[in-house]
């Protein structure tokens, strides 16, 4: 049995508390809008009343199936957890305590996949319906396969190191596990795009010729050291556009996507990749690594305080594989709950992104063009809830960027 002290756990949560809020103010842009208050553009000054319209519907199914998922599957991995039946499946696994981690993982992954695939797949049929996916459905069954494979991967390693630094030291594994699952974060972000975005995307490297030569230009303009423009054939899924930089150091690339190649004016392409660029200059990622270190901390340090408290009431300590589903529940109910943080900070960011990436190639005209094409692509919902903006918008509404740009162009 694991008892882990209570006044450790405190400090775990102290510690990490402390350090996030730390970093958080230190390295997050918390005013990063050039003259304070922004109103955004109105959608009619921009988008016909049909595209309103047109976004509007799919942008409600959309929320309406995405909410179903989540509340379905919260319910299954509650479930899982606190009831009696669902306990008593985890206690009949087979094998060694982490070959029943393994198991239990897997059986709460593939289930939670099945009763939330209805909701997946009529998502899907609408978004062929309104042409924002372009991809077979057996290409489609493939990619969730690959993801969920990659899920149960990633979170077996997560759970095996919580659990087996709880067997190991059984009063302060709340210190130990949080220092090693925060490696195991950072550590992440490194081998995520060498070993997971080839699982999705085929790359190839953008030819010479103007658009790679002024890209390359642009890192150099903004001191982001870069060693490849690659393309990602992701037209074979979706229309949406997109770019991004990954890797660090002398694995960083830029990434475009073949339809941002193919479908916009070398100048919107352009301002696409500086917002990226912008991130790499601005370290951006690693900004997000050091604070997902510090949540890290304070996840593992509550998780401990929850399962004392849950023990005393019967159910299994962290030593016992068949505690998996009650961690998992624990687990989504502290991301949905820490959600609207997360997700103010990445709009922070973004929005200085952005406001690098008009001023670095001095063309607001571009992209406005280039906002206006995203969201025409994307259907993007011109007016979200406030609520919905709130706790899971990771990115500023698209007219609320345009309306940075038009500050900063007559800010001159």
């Amino acid at each position: 049995m694991t008892s882990p002290d209570r006044r450790t756990a405190l400090g775990v949560v102290a510690v990490g508390g402390v350090m996030f809020a730390v970093l958080a103010a230190l390295l997050v842009p918390w005013n990063p809008v050039p003259g304070g208050d922004l109103r955004p553009l109105d959608a009619g000054s921009v988008f016909t009343v049909e595209q309103i319209a047109r976004a509007e519907d799919y942008s409600r199914w959309a929320r309406t199936l995405s909410y179903g998922s989540l509340l379905v599957s919260l319910v299954v991995v509650l479930w899982l957890a606190f009831s009696g039946r669902g306990r008593r499946w985890f206690s009949w696994l087979p094998g060694p305590w982490w070959v029943q981690v393994i198991l239990a993982v897997v059986l709460v992954e593939v289930l939670r996949r099945v009763v939330t695939l209805p909701f997946a797949v009529l998502l899907r049929r609408e978004q062929l319906d309104v042409g924002l996916s372009t991809q077979a459905w057996s290409g489609f069954a493939v990619d969730l396969v690959k993801g969920e494979l990659v899920s149960i991967v990633a979170t077996s390693l997560g759970l095996l190191a919580l659990m087996a630094c709880a067997r190991r030291w059984r009063r302060a594994w709340p210190a130990i596990a949080g220092a090693v699952l925060g490696l195991l974060v950072l550590a992440g972000s490194f081998v995520y795009p060498l070993l997971i975005e080839p699982l999705f995307n085929d790359f190839q490297e953008l030819p010479d010729g103007p658009l790679r030569t002024e890209i390359m230009q642009l890192a150099d303009e903004e001191g982001v050291q870069v060693g490849d423009v690659l393309v990602a054939d992701a037209s074979r899924r979706t229309t949406t556009l997109n770019a991004y930089v990954s890797g660090f150091g002398g694995t960083r690339r830029v990434v475009v996507y073949d339809n941002l190649v193919d479908d916009l004016p070398r100048d919107q392409a352009l301002s696409v990749v500086a917002h990226e660029l912008a991130h790499a200059r601005r370290n951006d990622v690693v900004v997000g690594t050091v604070l997902g270190v510090a949540g890290t901390l304070v996840g593992v340090g509550l998780l401990s305080l929850a399962l004392g408290g849950l023990r005393r009431r019967g159910h299994p300590g962290l030593a016992d594989p068949a505690v998996v589903p009650l961690v998992l529940a624990l687990l989504a109910i502290g991301t949905l709950v820490s959600a609207p943080v997360q997700n103010t900070i990445s709009r922070q960011v973004e929005t200085r992104a952005d406001v690098d990436a008009v001023r670095t190639t001095g063309d607001a005209d571009a992209f406005i063009g280039m906002q206006t094409q995203l969201m025409l692509r994307s259907l993007a919902d011109p007016k979200p809830w406030a609520l919905t903006q709130l706790w899971f918008g990771s990115h500023p509404v698209g007219l609320m960027r345009m309306a940075l740009a038009e500050r900063i162009a007559g800010d001159g």
